[in-house]
């Protein structure tokens, strides 16, 4: 039986995630972002190899299945709005996604090169030299990727990811190092026993302001005995 506490301490985390992080397109229209990197050497792409997009904070991750076609894990609220393909194949706009990753829906998607990387430089297979892992063969690669295409999927920015769909598709094990170093960071910060006092300062401050009541008094005692435990 699932733990809701820890469901619900899961779901806090993937949205503080999201809010860190919320750089994966660039604000502009798509557009201008072709405008100005509007050729990519798709000659050198091979069909399975995975195409990685660098952002501020992080990284979108795609195979390419050859043809100017990627297939990439993308959050989109319009999929649970209508089955019409003309309007949910467009290219998905930051609105969209953002929805999408906070009601937890995405799917597995084919777009052209240009508008998967939508103006961001591309990297090649980088992820087999940081992972140090043995690739499957490519043809494989892009069979598995092209196997999970189209249904709905539940995205989760900690527990399935575009990373997550890559690494499956590439290595045969999903993998997130992208959650894995947010977790470990958010580890660190819960042992820093400095944040049971800030958290304690915080609840009383919260207590001062709005008064005593239950949905002050009780976070101001939880959440600082939580810390304190976890630490």
């Amino acid at each position: 039986m699932k733990n809701p506490m820890l469901e619900a301490v899961s779901l806090l985390l993937e949205k503080l995630l999201l809010f860190s992080n919320f750089k994966l397109f660039s604000s502009g229209a798509p557009g201008e972002d072709k405008a100005r990197n509007s050729f990519y050497a798709i000659n050198s792409f091979l069909r399975g190899d995975v195409l990685e997009v660098p952002r501020v904070h992080l990284t979108h991750y795609g195979i390419y299945l050859g043809d100017n076609r990627v297939a990439h894990m993308m959050p989109d609220i319009l999929l649970t709005l209508t089955d019409d393909k003309k309007l949910t194949q467009k290219v998905v706009s930051n609105k969209r996604l953002l929805l999408g990753v906070i009601c937890r829906v995405a799917s597995i998607r084919v777009d052209s090169v240009e508008d998967f990387a939508y103006g961001a430089e591309i990297l090649v297979n980088h992820l087999d030299k940081s992972l140090k892992k043995k690739a499957l063969p490519n043809e494989e690669v892009a069979e598995r990727a092209e196997q999970l295409q189209g249904p709905l999927t539940t995205y989760s920015l900690l527990w399935n990811n575009c990373e997550h769909f890559v690494t499956y598709c590439r290595f045969g094990t999903a993998l997130s190092p992208q959650a894995d170093k947010f977790c470990e960071i958010l580890k660190l910060i819960i042992r820093d026993q400095r944040s049971v006092l800030a958290s304690a300062v915080l609840g009383l401050a919260s207590i001062a302001c709005l008064g005593l009541a239950p949905h002050t008094a009780l976070p101001a005692i939880f959440i600082p005995f939580f810390l304190w435990m976890a630490g």
